[in-house]
């Protein structure tokens, strides 16, 4: 469908509405396939009107359905109506096989890349347009996504229970064990720590303070229900398909899904999108699934873990120790080699000695042999059995619970990708993808934690899903931009960063490329208190021969997250040194002390502060 007007030169600025019911659903109306496919001769030039959209639709033997505005009673009212669902007031505006692809440009554009193609030739012998497999948040952005675009989708999700027999709902690890519990955990810890400072603020009480793990995880789970329930009926509202099943490919367009009680139905696609995720790892030791935990059960034990013994280094492993201690538990953290590999190991260093510092106990160099139950209960007792990594050296130690947080498998190799030829790394089980989220076969997509080299984090897969549907189906042409993506590690003490750690950036601009400013700094909530001076503590990373552009922020303090990501859109936009000591801080907050940053590194100058 074509909303255009008789006459329109590229200077004039026309809108083109639909009126009423009618009108919308002309807007929908499906273009008729076309008769034959691409022919030589082409438009190949980027025009600006519509007679050239015409004209391309006509070299490539479509027939189009066209509405001339200025040439219907109704044409103001249609222009209205237009401009209100697809945010364009210019003509002409293009709708294909119930998808809006924009105005000449965006046209000319989705031509050039093969999306109008894809468009045209779209094959109504398939039972939907798009499968999805996997409902957390990447898959699911891309399902709504796409639905909004007119298309049918379905959602393929289901989750196989851990070896404690834990399982959950719609919303991926993100919501049901991820992100969402875990910040409320950690919150609950703060919460704590908060009570000790409030007494030097002037609160007093005195009956005996306590944490009930019980009632912190009803609560949580009560709150991660009501997600399960707000997704599912955001499927439904959009008309995509939910079933609560297993997907695993039979052939080319095919899959099977299979659900719970073993029933299989079989569906077909024009396009595939793999989103499953990924499961914690087991160490492949005697008495590992069978006794340990990990945060898959974490957020809903229905008892409180005890003595704890934290086996990783990842972030999950230390921002579950971080607030099992805040909880007043004993907790242990065995560590094989060094803490948050892949960050920024000053800083790594840093979260670890403040977590030492405030109760966790670090066994560094040693990993786990074999478990063993001592007695059952809720906890009970285990006996683990480690070895040092360095040596012969060999110690005991008798926990509550053992939590593994060792790291996380892809779910890619039980799903068939084999039979349609679906390349996968052996090893890590994910899924090398191109720049558009493309696996080696042309009709299967993959995003989220299971695509290979690209950022595990949950706006990250949901941004991507979100601009892959659009590619898709023809609304645009932008790709999901992996670079400056900002995180925190919400460990007691928070840490939040974004661009390139120190070792990082030193390995790609080189040392003498570089000026790294930073400070130690201490928070005004935590003077009164009397908590810790000269522990937080905040760099950056600049590149010299870039106008000392900021190549790398680092931050540990509270509310890190907060502080971060203000300033990961600043680096989006270029940020440099001049610009920070051009910006006039708020004060008294942490994220000031970026727009003062006066010592470098290499200065060697001493960087304790003696107040706020």
């Amino acid at each position: 469908m074509i909303f255009s007007k008789s006459y329109c030169p590229h200077s004039t600025r026309v809108g083109a509405a639909l009126a009423g019911s009618t009108a919308r659903d002309q807007a929908a109306t499906r273009t008729p396939p076309p008769a034959g496919r691409v022919r030589a001769g082409a438009p190949a030039s980027l025009p600006g009107c519509g007679s050239e959209v015409k004209e391309l639709f006509s070299s490539l033997g479509v027939e189009c359905n066209v509405l001339e505005l200025d040439q219907v009673d109704d044409g103001a009212k249609v222009q209205e109506v237009l401009s209100e669902i697809t945010n364009q007031k210019t003509v002409p505006n293009v709708f294909v096989n119930k998808v809006h692809v924009g105005g000449c440009d965006q046209t000319f554009q989705a031509y050039q890349s093969g999306l109008l193609q894809k468009l045209l030739q779209e094959d109504s012998a398939y039972d939907y347009d798009l499968i999805i497999v996997g409902g957390g948040s990447g898959g699911l952005s891309c399902a709504k996504e796409a639905a909004i675009l007119g298309k049918k989708v379905m959602v393929l999700d289901f989750v196989v229970p851990s070896p404690q027999g834990t399982s959950w709902g719609l919303g991926g690890t993100c919501v049901n064990v991820g992100c969402i519990p875990k910040k409320l955990m950690h919150q609950a810890a703060l919460l704590g720590q908060a009570l000790c400072d409030s007494r030097k603020f002037g609160w007093e009480y005195n009956q005996q303070v306590k944490h009930n793990w019980e009632t912190m995880t009803k609560a949580i789970q009560n709150h991660i229900s009501s997600l399960n329930w707000g997704y599912r009926l955001s499927l439904r509202e959009k008309a995509v398909a939910y079933v609560n099943s297993y997907g695993e490919f039979v052939e080319h367009h095919k899959i099977k899904a299979t659900n719970k009680k073993g029933q299989e139905t079989y569906y077909t696609a024009a396009q595939f999108v793999i989103a499953t995720g990924e499961r914690p790892r087991y160490l492949g030791i005697q008495g590992d699934k069978e006794y340990c935990i990990t945060s898959d059960d974490l957020f809903s034990l229905p008892y409180c873990p005890g003595k704890t013994l934290v086996v990783g280094a990842s972030y999950v492993a230390l921002e579950c120790a971080g607030f099992l201690a805040g909880f007043g538990l004993d907790v242990t953290v065995m560590v094989r080699s060094i803490l948050l590999r892949g960050f920024d190991q000053e800083m790594a260093e840093k979260v670890g000695s403040y977590m030492e510092q405030h109760g966790v106990k670090f066994l560094r160099k040693f990993i786990p042999v074999m478990i063993q139950q001592l007695e059952k209960g809720s906890p009970g007792k285990l006996k683990v059995l480690a070895k040092s990594t360095e040596g012969t050296e060999t110690i005991e130690g008798v926990y509550n619970t053992v939590l593994l947080a060792i790291g996380r498998d892809s779910c890619t190799r039980k799903m068939g990708l084999e039979k349609i030829g679906v390349k996968i790394n052996e090893k890590s089980g994910k899924i090398p993808v191109n720049d558009v989220e493309q696996t080696s076969v042309p009709y299967v997509y993959a995003v989220g934690d299971v695509s290979e080299g690209k950022p595990e984090l949950t706006p990250v897969a949901i941004q991507s899903g979100k601009l892959l549907a659009r590619r898709l189906f023809g609304a645009s042409l932008e790709k999901c931009d992996y670079i400056n993506v900002p995180t925190t590690v919400f460990t007691p003490l928070e840490y939040g960063c974004c661009g390139l750690a120190e070792e990082k950036a030193i390995e790609v601009y080189k040392k003498e490329n570089l000026e790294i400013y930073h400070t130690l700094f201490w928070p005004l909530e935590w003077t009164v208190a009397g908590r810790d001076n000269n522990t937080c503590y905040a760099k950056i990373i600049c590149n010299k021969l870039d106008h000392d552009r900021v190549i790398g922020f680092h931050i540990l303090g509270p509310n890190a997250g907060e502080v971060t990501q203000g300033f990961a859109a600043a680096m989006k936009c270029g940020l440099t040194k001049q610009l920070l000591d051009d910006t006039i801080g708020i004060h008294p907050t942490c994220g000031e002390v970026f727009t003062t940053l006066e010592i470098t590194k290499s200065s060697g100058l001493d960087i304790t502060q003696k107040g706020c």
